[in-house]
Formats: structure tokens, sequence, C-alpha cells
């Protein structure tokens, strides 16, 4: 009878609309209220479609004279859109459509809270799309930038941490094929490390590990003249992750942070002031990592980094044997939002 709960749900609301004895706008806060809750954990994708629907209906009885409810209706229906799964484009440039068509209204009538809460899933579309190369990924930033306007560090410290790690994903996500790809790495950086000051370990632990894994991903490989210096930095951030993320509690987490820590391994000599002596102790402590790492990923079926590891764990066999590593690329395994 739940899982039927929410289709009840939606029948009833376009039976509701039907009623003569309630007002337009009462019609209106109905449908938003029950597409609303659609949303919320949707068991099937056709639970978000049926919100559409719901929203639509409500932009279709809204009075012209409620500009400000039809914005947020718009803004609303962008949300229910963008969280549609598909592989192609359509919903995501339809939300794009709903957030730009709610921004202008929303920006002059509204509060500057929801203005920001709207630039901010519209960076989060225009994120999705530029990773489709569908559109420049310097729309998302610019969105990004207009919602830290309102949502500052100190009033608005959650949503300041997740708009400066999308920030960094972003910049992280450009191809570093040019004079500025220094700058956005920096700029990565500093972003997990703004977003650092307001999530704590005590608070917000699952997020506080997130954030440490990337900012190591970013020191990692971050093209600079300081490497073991960002490589050491890295290590750090990996073991304060390593305080939430355990083996028992989450296992995957866990092995993608371990697997991290081991990339990082790989490249710090033994003795920081011998480096010509060699690695031979870290690419050890390396290996046992990634065997780790290899048996988590392999409970879980995922083949893909199974296969990247036993590639690695061959390479790795050799560079023990001469007891010197050789630089390793890769972008390590991070996760994107908070």
């Amino acid at each position: 009878m739940a899982d039927n709960l929410p289709e009840h749900e939606f029948n009833q609301a376009l039976l509701a609309i039907e009623e003569e004895n309630i007002s337009a706008n009462e019609k209106v806060d109905l449908l938003i209220q029950i597409a609303t809750g659609l949303q919320q954990k949707p068991k099937s994708p056709q639970q978000l479609l049926n919100a559409v629907t719901l929203y639509d209906k409500a932009l279709e009885l809204c009075p012209e004279s409620e500009a400000l409810l039809a914005a947020r209706t718009h803004a609303r229906k962008g949300t229910a859109l963008q969280a549609i799964p598909d592989d192609s484009t359509d919903y995501l440039f339809k939300a794009q459509a709903e957030f730009e068509t709610a921004l202008p209204v929303l920006n002059q009538a509204g509060t500057a809270e929801e203005a920001a809460e709207a630039e901010m899933n519209l960076g989060l579309v225009l994120q999705s799309l530029a990773g489709m190369h569908a559109v420049p990924i310097t729309e998302s930033i610019k969105a990004y930038q207009r919602a830290l306007k309102v949502f500052t560090r100190t009033a608005y410290p959650t949503e300041y941490a997740i708009l400066h790690n999308n920030l960094a994903t972003v910049y992280l996500s450009i191809p570093m094929s040019d004079e500025r790809a220094k700058m956005r790495e920096a700029m990565a950086v500093q972003s997990f490390q703004e977003a650092l000051k307001v999530i704590t370990f005590i608070e917000q632990p699952t997020e506080y590990a997130m954030l440490q894994n990337n900012l190591g991903n970013a020191l990692q490989y971050a093209s600079s003249s300081h490497a073991v210096e960002n490589n050491l930095r890295a290590l750090e951030a990996y073991d304060e992750a390593l305080k939430v993320r355990t083996v028992h509690d989450t296992p995957y987490e866990y092995a993608n942070t371990i697997c991290n820590k081991a990339n990082c391994l790989c490249n710090l000599p033994d003795d920081l002031e011998k480096p010509d002596e060699g690695n031979r102790d870290r690419l050890r402590q390396a290996r046992d990592l990634y065997r780790e790492a290899n048996d988590i990923f392999n409970q879980h079926g995922d083949m893909a980094k199974v296969s990247v590891i036993n590639e690695t764990l061959e390479e790795l066999e050799a560079d023990i044997g001469t007891g010197q590593a050789g630089s390793r690329g890769g972008k390590g395994f991070g996760e994107t939002r908070i």
C-alpha cells in the first residue's frame, strides 16, 4: 500500500484541480505541495515525471498577476527535471530553461536566498551539461559565483561549502592544456580549503571526509614545482579522510581514499632529504593499500577500478625491484558533490 501512495497522491491532485469550490491560487498551492512531496526520495523516475506534470498543471492555472508564484514553480520544476536519470541532455536542457525563466523574476521580486538557490541548481545543471560537452564549463562557474554573493561563509555555511566543493570540481575538470591551468589548480585547492573552513569533522564527518579526499587529489595532481610538499599535504588530507572512512562503516569510500593515498606514496621518496636513494618502503606501503582497495572494489563489482589497480600493481612490482617508481598520473578517485 505504501508503494502506491505517491501515485494515489498524484491522481488525487489531478482530481482536486477539477473542483470548483477552491480558488486558482489554492489549486496551484496544492499541486506544488504534492509535486514537492513526490520529489522527496523518489522510488522511481516516474514519480519525478509525475511531479513535472503537476508543476505544468500549476503553471497552467497560475493567474497572470502571480508572476512570483509562477517563477517559484518554474524553479521547482527545474529541480525535478534535473533529478530525472537520463543519459541524454534532454531533461538537463529543459531544467536549464526552467531556471533561466525563473531567475529574472526571482531576482526582481523574490528573496535573495531563493534566487541564489536557483543559481546554485542552474550551476549543477550546467556542470552536468558541460561534462557531456553540451555547454561551456565557464557558464557553470558564473552561476556558482553569482550564488556565492548571497551564500556567504558566515550566513549560509552549508551552501557556501557545497558551492566551493562544486567550483573546485569544475576547475579540475577543465583540460590542463593552457597557460591558466596552474591557476585553476590553485583555485581548486583554495575552494576545497574554503569549504573545509565550515565543514567540520565533528558536525559533518561524511562531508568532511569527502572534502579531505578531494583536497588530497587536488594537491597530489597539481602541476607544481613543489611536488614533494604538495604530496605531503595530500597525505595529511587523506589521513584526515580516513579518520571517518573505515573498512567496516564505509568500505567503498575507504577504498577510494586508500587508493588515492597509495598513488601519493608512489611519488614520495623514503628519505625526504635523500630522494636519490629511492622509495622502496613507500612502494611496499602503496602495494598493500592497492591490494586492500582492489579486494573491496572486487566485492562491490566495480571492475573498472579493479582493472586499473591490477595494471598498477603489475607496474609496481617492477618498481619495487628497482626501488624507484616512475611518476604516476591519473586524477584519483574523488567525489564531486557534498
